[in-house]
């Protein structure tokens, strides 16, 4: 315990800095995830033959370790933020697109209907009817991916992007425990601190209606 007050001491402006880049890294990845994945969840909705074949493949991508990702990058896109910020983005599209899917096309065709009886076009149905009644499902996704990606987000110092993952590899190689600890206990706390806030940001953005449902069921 002595060590690590030492470390915070000698290191507390640098382990600011770290946490400063980890969510930096984390939270751009995230954002390219919800741009691309949440329109084209919403699009696969229109064409479900499609839909299979476009989840296997970023199923498959979403198989492969994260190191081997990271590599890949490497000779396109060199070393830094910007491959790992590539790579994270590509496994944080799998939940946020499958959610997406699964939250639009599970909606009661009736009230899709009913939108199409009052003379919306379809962007006016997307924006006031689905993505509001899918809203808690698609949050869901998107707090699965961002809670891996903070965790996900330490191997980035493999490749020179920085991040928490610093502190926790100098670690390893020092074997110093302090080091590990003061990589490992942030990214933690960050993880479960923006699972929260995305949690309340649900609640905020899903309908009266369907929270009194969740509440009665």
């Amino acid at each position: 315990m002595e060590a690590f007050q030492t470390f915070l001491i000698e290191y507390g402006d640098q382990l600011l800095f770290k946490s400063w880049e980890h969510l930096y890294i984390s939270f751009i990845s995230i954002f390219l995830g919800v741009l691309v994945a949440v329109p084209l969840g919403i699009a696969l909705t229109r064409v479900p033959k499609v839909a299979d074949k476009i989840m296997s493949l970023v199923g498959i991508v979403q198989t492969f370790p994260t190191l081997a990702i990271l590599a890949f990058f490497i000779p396109l896109l060199g070393i830094g933020k910007v491959p790992a910020i590539v790579a994270l983005f590509f496994y944080s599209l799998l939940p946020i697109l499958r959610n997406t899917y699964t939250g639009v096309h599970s909606l009661d065709q009736g009230l899709l209907d009913a939108g199409r009886g009052m003379g919306m076009t379809q962007w006016e149905r997307i924006r006031m009817v689905e993505l509001p009644l899918a809203m808690p499902v698609i949050m869901a996704g998107i707090r699965i991916s961002t809670v891996y990606l903070i965790g996900w987000a330490t191997l980035a110092a493999y490749i020179g992007a920085g991040g928490l993952g610093d502190f926790i590899f100098d670690g390893l190689n020092l074997f110093k425990t302090e080091f590990i600890l003061a990589g490992a206990i942030p990214t933690t706390i960050m993880a479960l601190v923006i699972d929260y806030l995305l949690g309340r940001l649900e609640e905020r953005l899903t309908p009266e209606g369907i929270k009194d449902a969740t509440e009665t069921i």
